[in-house]
């Protein structure tokens, strides 16, 4: 005898298998699903690049020849070579910006809840959306890197230093998408988190050995300064570029001695505390 009853049969959703295969799989599926969004809208790309590339030429022919490199004394080409490093790192960590906005809007959508209904890693939305950025981020410096040859610039110390010097930087831009991920998850607008996450950029990138030497600085902010994150990894991408002058001589506080060690440390600890906390808001948003 039959026992249907007409009714449809109940389903489970199926339950994701855990462990690091599946986190990667999920996140990697995430990443491209936004590589593929960028992609259909190509003026995000392109708005992206413009910016910087007006950063170069600006600060390379207007500043140049007015700002004084140590050890160089006030000399365009020095000054462009010093400059290049710190106009890579304030591209890589503007991508912040990019990277709240984006998630904010996904939040606004309700993608971010229906991405959380699924059998999904968790933390895999959020390292798909990072290593998205990261991809674009990649792009913009080959761009950057493009026009710093064409208006002066060169790496001196080979082409593995120099990988390595880029390599540090997408790190410290990586680093950043996790904090703009935090305030993405914590506003409730893509334009709050537009503004949110460039808000604090500037006086980081500004209070830094980016664009002036630290020594100009008040006694104050040089310690600031020395001890940003954003200053170690702009001095370890100059030394491993061979972009310090003949006679530059590095302040004494410890990240500015050991940059290369201290780039790694600082993106290592920014990784670790705002993943934390972006993945714990992520799963108790609203």
């Amino acid at each position: 005898m039959s026992t249907d009853t007409g009714s449809a049969p109940a389903t489970r959703a199926p339950r994701a298998g855990g462990g690091i295969g599946q986190s990667v799989t999920d996140s990697l599926t995430i990443a491209k699903r936004n590589l593929l969004r960028m992609m259909r809208i190509p003026e995000m790309v392109v708005f992206g690049l413009i910016q910087p590339v007006m950063f170069v030429v600006l600060f390379s022919y207007v500043f140049g020849g007015s700002i004084s490199v140590p050890g160089a004394g006030v000399d365009a080409g020095a000054y462009r070579e010093f400059l290049m490093a710190g106009i890579f790192a304030q591209t890589v960590t503007f991508a912040t910006a990019g990277a709240g906005a984006g998630i904010a809007e996904d939040m606004h959508k309700g993608l971010i809840d229906r991405f959380r209904s699924l059998p999904m890693a968790r933390g895999a939305v959020l390292t798909g959306r990072t290593l998205a950025d990261l991809v674009q981020t990649a792009l913009t410096l080959v761009v950057l890197a493009v026009v710093a040859t064409i208006v002066g610039w060169r790496a001196h110390e080979g082409v593995l230093k120099a990988l390595a010097g880029f390599g540090l930087l997408l790190l410290l831009g990586y680093a950043f998408t996790w904090i703009g991920a935090l305030i993405g998850l914590s506003v409730r607008t893509p334009e709050a988190a537009t503004s949110g996450g460039l808000i604090w950029l500037f006086p980081l990138t500004f209070i830094s050995i980016a664009f002036v030497p630290s020594e100009n600085m008040p006694s104050f902010l040089q310690h600031v300064a020395e001890w940003n994150p954003f200053s170690a990894t702009v001095l370890a991408a100059r030394e491993l570029f061979g972009n310090l002058p003949p006679g530059y001589q590095a302040p004494d506080a410890w990240p500015m001695q050991h940059p290369v060690l201290a780039s790694l440390l600082w993106s290592a600890l920014i990784i670790a505390f705002f993943r934390t906390l972006a993945v714990r808001k992520y799963r108790s948003a609203a």
